[in-house]
């Protein structure tokens, strides 16, 4: 008999919940029918200049929306609609919208941040850490590393972003860049701040290695030769340097000995960093180039 009443209850349990289910969602139908969006409120997951202008810029595209927000019952609002609507723009890792009870169209945006920017023929672009592309007509964002190349087939722009990303968190590279010229993913060259020649560093492989010969270079050959001098440094190749004069026609004459070296394909041997070279001849001595 007890097991009877302890299912009858159960029973009775079961329908007075359906019962309130029912009721809660009726009411809930009702309130939302009553009810009309009042407010739109953008959060944006970054800080500083980066939020307010995401901000901005996506109150100005749901301006442009298709239909109406503010003012429409929130029952007829259709937020999956909305969040499609902002998603078709590549410039959100994502964006996410719900209706909260006071009746206020919250909006989740999450920025795709660029850290470069591109310049290929006629197009400009941006991309972010993995290689998704982002129109450069958004005014979203700046003050990114810039490349420009000629990509195609096989070479694409994330192919150089381990040079972007190495310059960006060396001091060094990140003072002395200017910009970044990708002429093949074996020829990047590392435009300088310091007008009058470039650096090629080949690959993306041993970047610090070739960050060390080239300050090498600045310290051990530059002041006797100059800043304009050579029109191309090459630290691609292992345990060298290579520097290629911009005068191919002019005589290397002068009183010393050492002047008398030909740095029109010269190079360098690896130093240690406390080892002080002898003389720029040492330095000078010509290799035989490796591969990389």
């Amino acid at each position: 008999m007890s097991i009877q009443r302890n299912t009858i209850l159960k029973w009775i349990c079961l329908v007075l919940l359906a019962g309130y289910a029912t009721w809660a969602t009726v009411w809930a139908h009702g309130e939302a029918s009553r009810h009309v969006c009042n407010e739109i409120e953008v959060r944006v997951d970054a800080t500083g200049p980066v939020e307010k202008i995401v901000r901005r810029g996506v109150l100005q595209e749901l301006a442009s929306y298709p239909g109406r927000i503010k003012g429409l019952p929130i029952d007829q609002l259709d937020t999956r609609r909305i969040s499609t609507y902002l998603n078709r723009l590549n410039m959100f890792e994502s964006v996410n919208c719900m209706v909260s009870a006071s009746g206020r169209l919250c909006i989740d945006v999450v920025p795709m941040v660029p850290v470069m920017r591109v310049f290929s023929g006629d197009k400009s672009y941006y991309i972010n850490k993995d290689g998704k592309y982002i129109d450069s007509n958004a005014e979203f964002f700046s003050d990114v590393p810039v490349v420009t190349g000629n990509f195609k087939g096989n070479f694409r722009p994330i192919d150089v972003l381990p040079l972007v990303r190495f310059v960006t968190r060396d001091p060094v590279m990140r003072d002395l860049t200017a910009m970044i010229s990708a002429q093949d993913s074996r020829n990047l060259f590392v435009v300088p701040r310091i007008t009058g020649h470039v650096v090629n560093f080949g690959d993306t492989t041993r970047l610090e290695e070739k960050r060390d010969a080239l300050q090498l270079f600045y310290r051990k050959v530059m002041p006797y030769k100059g800043w304009e001098h050579y029109d191309t440094i090459s630290v691609k190749f292992r345990n060298q340097i290579v520097a290629t004069r911009r005068d191919k026609g002019q005589l290397n004459v002068a009183e010393e000995e050492l002047e008398e070296v030909d740095l029109e394909e010269a190079t360098l041997p690896e130093v240690a960093p406390r080892q002080e070279a002898k003389s720029e001849t040492d330095i000078k001595k010509k290799a035989e180039p490796s591969h990389e």
